[in-house]
């Protein structure tokens, strides 16, 4: 549904915030989503996900399944504040989803389940921030379930996500008791009334009865930032700081990233989510809070840096693409310039202009269209052709790269063919479309069998790409069953010199590479390295060579399996000045490739799951048996509340079925979690069963 509105009045980008709701899956973050957009008028009718009729997830299987599958965006205001955000997933088949969301936005709101606490998908989500640098805040949810516990989580942030929380909202009571909010800025209490679904809000002062707690935590809250801001210590200590002068300091601590600050309540009970709007609003980045981007430039190498300036050149960075039937939608972050409907771009990535044909603020799947975005503004693209996930988009008078977007490698694949002979040709097309969209959704044509492969990022993802191929593109096809994804590496550093030097009447082609190829145990991929100094290789072609060993890393080793954990390295090489050509380093890297593989010794890598497991006490034995017959690594056990926790490390080849048979030995009360933990040598009798 769109809606045309090129009038839309927007604030300043100083009152602007650009966040993700992130969590564990099952934590309610779609849930404070959907409180969000009714406390700010953006919907008149509050979703719910348990009954499917919630707004951010729009999706036929996320409204089915009652999960999040694609990140969904859209904007509201509150107050004086403009705040988009972006819904991610919590299931970590979907991790690719929040990675390419946290790469774009200025803030993050973190949601623990007060009775679950910092799962195994917190933590993800919680460095997956740390890597871009978010600053967040932390909203503990569900606390008027049995086995809440607040201080637990607060105590759980620290310890396990090694984060300094600075609690500025207390709970009154707990579980069945959950009654109130109490707020240590202003000391103050909140009640929200379930009448009017938590928009009635009485604030009054805090009873005497929690007067003596209230007041020793805001104490704490006091000092904890004051020792990350000396302009607040100085008037803490003299005796004269305000309300408006905490709020400053905290602020700046957690914009710097020094302090996260935790607030509380129950999405699902209308409790707390007024409070947590004010928190983004007062506490959360501004675009132009922000340090400027950093790229390079295509052909030079030189590094350039974009302030949040409508006035400068373009930058801005595609980080995810939606199929639609009136054009793909492109999402697009601007970084520094402005973008207008009618212009034309350049893509650096593809070397290529692109056109822009019209600009949309996303709700979910409506829009609303404008006619002008500019620096910190998060919006939808259609138009673009060449344009995929990670490209930059940038005046063609100002070329700039920003640095792309990594996502994890793919753990398990299944062979697809359609039903009938007519069907192969919108197979090939369904299949491209999808891995337009999803950057971990992988698929290749299997020479051998004449099958189509296609890989995910676990059995959910791969159901879900079923699904999807049947529901949105009326394809009926055939799938085998899932199997693991394995990978292939070398185990010693090894040189290889290359050329590629081709004549045949005209120009010809021209390129030498020397390059050395080493084991990289500390990346999931192929990491390049130039070394080159000599000026003999231009950084144009550097990128190309770049390119080469990628695709043939991607095209498979000895075992026709593809190959990661491997660092090359570019030390020397020559060109000439006619016959020279990205073709041609991109050939000469290739080739220097395979030839470090027929060197050097290979060893097949098979995927390695890390596991948290949830049980009743008096289930665990059997827990615990079956997963050592699983060759699982338990690493450690916890008790939380009535149920046991099990963290372990377990090849992916031996966990299909797990979730029946976990739920065969608990009685339906065990859950799990897995997600790829790493890549490790496959023992010799996974060798022998994959050739022979």
């Amino acid at each position: 549904m769109a809606n045309a509105d090129s009038t839309i009045k927007r604030p300043p980008v100083q009152r602007r915030r650009n966040i993700g709701i992130i969590a564990h899956i099952d934590a309610g973050k779609t849930t404070v989503s959907e409180r969000i957009l009714f406390y700010t008028g953006k919907e008149h009718r509050m979703g719910e996900v348990d009954d499917g009729t919630a707004t951010m997830d729009w999706m036929a299987d996320e409204q089915e399944r009652g999960i999040t599958i694609t990140s969904a965006a859209t904007t509201t205001n509150w107050r004086d504040c403009e705040i988009t955000i972006i819904d991610t997933p919590g299931h970590v088949d979907f991790t690719a989803e929040v990675e390419r969301s946290l790469r774009v936005l200025d803030g993050a709101v973190v949601v623990f389940s007060g009775v679950e606490g910092v799962e195994a998908q917190s933590e993800t989500v919680w460095h997956q921030a740390d890597h871009y640098n978010v600053p967040r805040m932390a909203f503990v949810n569900k606390l008027d379930r049995m086995g809440a516990d607040f201080e637990g989580v607060v105590r759980q942030i620290r310890d396990r996500l090694g984060a300094l929380p600075v609690v500025i909202s207390l709970p009154d009571g707990l579980e069945s008791e959950f009654d109130a909010v109490i707020d240590l800025v202003e000391m103050k209490i909140f009640r929200f009334d379930p009448e009017t679904k938590g928009a009635g809000i009485r604030m009054e002062d805090i009873p005497a009865e929690h007067l003596k707690r209230a007041r020793a935590a805001r104490e704490g809250m006091v000092e904890a930032v004051c020792d990350h801001d000396d302009e607040l210590m100085e008037k803490y200590l003299g005796g004269y700081w305000s309300k408006d002068d905490f709020r400053a300091a905290l602020r700046r601590a957690t914009i710097s990233g020094a302090v996260v600050p935790v607030l509380c309540g129950s999405a699902l009970k209308y409790k707390g989510i007024q409070l947590l709007l004010d928190a983004i609003c007062e506490y959360l980045p501004a675009p132009t809070d922000r340090p400027g981007v950093t790229g390079v430039h295509p052909k030079k190498g030189e590094t350039i840096e974009r302030s949040c300036d409508p006035g400068a050149p373009l930058a801005a960075l595609a980080f995810k693409i939606s199929a639609d039937p009136h054009g793909d939608l492109t999402y697009v972050r601007i970084y520094s310039g402005t973008l207008s409907t009618g212009t034309r771009v350049w893509n650096p990535e593809r070397r290529q202009k692109e056109n822009i044909t019209r600009l949309w603020l996303m709700h979910a799947h409506e829009r609303i269209r404008i006619e002008r975005a500019e620096a910190g503004d998060i919006i939808a693209v259609v138009g673009l052709k060449e344009t995929v996930t990670g490209d930059t988009l940038c005046d063609q008078a100002h070329h700039i790269m920003l640095e792309n977007i990594r996502f994890p490698e793919t753990v398990i694949s299944m062979a697809v063919e359609p039903k009938t002979t007519a069907d192969r040709e919108l197979l090939s097309q369904t299949l491209q479309r999808m891995s337009r969209e999803d950057p971990t959704f992988r698929w290749k044509s299997d020479e051998d069998t004449a099958q189509m492969i296609v890989s995910g990022m676990g059995e959910l993802h791969l159901d879900v790409i079923k699904s999807r191929m049947r529901r949105e593109y009326g394809l009926e096809a055939r799938f085998g069953e899932p199997r693991v994804a394995y990978k292939e590496t070398i185990t010693a550093p090894v040189k290889v010199e290359a050329d590629f030097i081709r004549q045949s009447g005209g120009r010809g082609q021209y390129a030498v590479v020397e390059m050395a190829f080493e084991p990289a145990r500390d990346t999931a991929t192929v990491e390049f390295e130039n070394r080159v100094r000599s000026g003999h290789v231009s950084a144009e072609y550097a990128s190309a060579v770049e390119q080469g060993v990628a695709d043939a890393a991607r095209a498979g080793g000895r075992t026709g399996y593809p190959v990661v954990q491997l660092r090359a390295i570019l030390l020397d090489g020559k060109e000439h000045p006619v016959d020279s050509s990205d073709i041609a380093f991109a050939a000469a890297g290739a080739m220097a490739f395979r030839m470090a593989l027929d060197k050097a010794e290979t060893v097949l890598l098979e995927p390695l799951m890390r596991l948290e497991v949830r049980c009743p006490d008096e289930y665990i034995g059997d827990v615990l048996n079956d997963m050592t017959s699983r060759k699982a690594e338990i690493s450690e056990m916890e008790t939380k509340g009535k149920l046991r926790v099990i963290h372990a490390v377990a090849p992916l080849r031996n966990m299909f079925g797990y979730a029946s048979r976990l739920r065969s030995l608990t009685q339906g009360r065990g859950t799990y979690t897995m997600e790829p933990s790493r890549y490790a040598p496959a023992p010799h009798e996974v060798l022998e069963s994959v050739f022979f």
